[in-house]
């Protein structure tokens, strides 16, 4: 800010120094040379140009983020000796001393919990998946089945941040802001970058705008969140008494006094300013058209379920990250709360199974049938795992299960993804037996399928090169087909 007032005070800026340098002119002639959209109308579109790419397996991304931690035990990774030994205390040897969080950490004994659910061995994989799942079932051998997924984050917070941003801080982009960063948009009328919240009736952690933040990118790369109410996107409506040409009126001699404002101060994030207000515009008439599924036919709403009709559900959400990727954007992230079962896991876990499963599924299902699975990458998992043993009372038929962040289980579909299941945990479900997978690694391979090296997605910010992967993470060539 201070340089910027001296800038401002002197009526110099560097734009204005670099126009009036003649060796300062020669090195932008030279660029102009060694990047052809130098000198482009949107410094955007220079800035992408210049990103080493090479050719993708998925055009965009559907993050289906199931907030809170679903219990892997229950759903993905049956252990017969954990039913073998219900309730008898996990040995020292297995745990090892790991980190426990302050909810377990005064526990005396961890017993082991098996799970009440039954399993079954589905498609060409034989992948086991819980009976709490049959639509999730029906469309395995589409399904990349990581269970060897870990992170170092014991806490929802920090682990949640982590999965978004590549770091537990915060003020770090998020994963659709550097892919909107990397990749721009398909569609200038809709965000490269939006968001759908839904809430299930289980315990609940929330979820906050850090998470979908453009972090110290420019700001039009934050993420756009809908809501379920009349309005899809706020502030988005003409007031009363404006109607489209007042409005054209208004931004267009707004542009004008941003532009005598960038001009005097040199800021890019008045052009981005001027980005946002114009994406706003055009945004008025793509998201109504969006947002109504009167055109959907009844074949769609009998796949995703009639809860696909009540706005703000996770079923209408999955349906509306269909329409919103079939129409360009580049990355849909879905946050559906109440997975976070420390007790009574069977009986809400039965509720968040009931809210995800069928529309998930649809969701490929329908992707697939329009021919944009192959180049739509769907991911669907949480921020870490449950514990095997229980937290607090066990019995027989009721359980809760505390944070495990050692392994814990995600699917991914699509986008050049290879079906099957990859990693396999210990007899108990406690540590990573063969392919670990860090979240590093799977960012890494998340941005290789969309074509972007994770190495090269760079920003320098206050001196340091940042990227999503930090520094670390590899591609896991592995789970791409």
């Amino acid at each position: 800010m201070k340089k910027e007032i001296l800038e401002h005070g002197l009526g110099y800026n560097r734009r204005k120094f670099l126009s009036k340098l003649s060796l300062g002119l020669g090195s932008v002639a030279l660029g102009s040379l060694l990047i052809p959209d130098l000198f482009s109308k949107d410094p955007e579109e220079a800035v992408m140009a210049s990103l080493p790419r090479f050719a993708p397996k998925a055009k965009r991304v559907i993050y289906l983020f199931q907030n809170g931690a679903p219990s892997q035990l229950d759903l993905f990774d049956y252990k017969p000796l954990l039913q073998k030994m219900h309730g008898e205390d996990l040995p020292a040897s297995i745990r090892m001393g790991q980190r426990l969080t302050g909810m377990t950490s005064g526990q005396d004994k961890f017993p082991l919990a098996g799970t009440r659910f039954k399993f079954g061995e589905y498609g060409q994989a034989r992948a086991q998946i819980s009976e709490l799942l049959p639509y999730t079932a029906g469309v395995v051998d589409d399904l990349c089945i990581i269970k060897t997924l870990h992170t170092e984050a014991i806490n929802h917070d920090p682990a949640l941040t982590f999965f978004q941003t590549g770091a537990q801080v915060g003020n770090r982009p998020s994963m659709g802001a550097w892919l909107s960063y990397g990749l721009g948009s398909e569609n200038k009328n809709l965000p490269a970058f939006c968001v759908l919240l839904s809430k299930g009736k289980g315990n609940g952690q929330g979820v906050y705008g850090k998470l979908w933040t453009n972090g110290f990118l420019d700001s039009v790369h934050q993420g756009v969140q809908f809501s379920s109410g009349e309005n899809p996107v706020l502030y988005l409506n003409n007031p009363d008494a404006i109607d489209k040409t007042d409005r054209r009126r208004m931004l267009d001699k707004l542009a004008e006094l941003n532009e005598t404002s960038y001009e005097e101060f040199g800021d890019p994030e008045i052009k981005t300013k001027i980005q946002q207000y114009e994406m706003a515009y055009r945004m008025q008439t793509a998201v109504p058209e969006i947002t109504d599924m009167s055109k959907e036919p009844e074949s769609i709403i009998k796949l995703y379920g009639p809860d696909c009709l009540v706005p703000g559900t996770y079923a209408a959400n999955c349906l509306l990250a269909r329409k919103l990727s079939e129409s360009g954007v580049r990355f849909v992230q879905l946050y559906h709360q109440g997975w976070d079962a420390h007790d009574n896991l069977p009986g809400q876990i039965i509720g968040q199974c009931k809210d995800v499963d069928q529309a998930s599924a649809a969701l490929i299902t329908d992707l697939k049938q329009r021919g944009l699975l192959d180049e739509t990458l769907v991911i669907w998992g949480g921020e870490f795992g449950r514990t095997n043993y229980c937290q607090g009372v066990l019995t027989k038929d009721n359980y809760g299960r505390d944070h495990h962040p050692r392994c814990f289980t995600v699917w991914m579909a699509g986008g050049g993804v290879k079906p099957g299941v990859y990693g396999e945990t210990d007899e108990f479900g406690y540590n990573i037996a063969s392919n670990p997978v860090h979240v590093h690694d799977f960012h890494a391979t998340m941005l290789n399928l969309m074509g972007l090296d994770h190495e090269q997605l760079i920003f320098k910010h206050l001196g340091r090169r940042y990227r999503l992967t930090d520094v670390a993470g590899n591609v896991m060539k592995d789970l791409i087909a």
